[in-house]
């Protein structure tokens, strides 16, 4: 899994947003990159803080161990996730949608 590489205190996820989608939800493996189906509109960082918000409740860490390295401003974003390993970051492939 290339979208997901260790760091000195949690994980680096390269992510492709797709912004107002019907639903927030993890939408697969597009090359090196994880999918993440986004129902934030990408205007004002909502979006931003949709993934931030999506990828904190899927990984059950608080928001603030959630930090978008790269990315701000476009699809593809580099996020790092403190205190979790890769194989919990790993799992979030099969974790789907919010509110499931």
């Amino acid at each position: 899994m290339t979208w997901c590489e260790p760091g000195t205190d949690g994980v680096i996820l390269r992510v492709k947003v797709v912004p107002r989608a019907p639903r927030t939800q993890v939408a697969g493996e597009m090359g090196d990159r994880l999918r993440i189906r986004l129902a934030a509109p990408p205007v004002e960082g909502r979006a931003n803080e949709a993934l931030v918000e999506f990828l904190a409740d899927r990984l059950e860490v608080p928001r603030r161990d959630v930090e978008i390295l790269s990315g701000e401003t476009g699809r593809l974003k580099r996020v790092r996730v403190r205190g979790i390993t890769r194989e919990k970051a790993l799992s979030l492939k099969g974790k789907g949608r919010i509110g499931r």
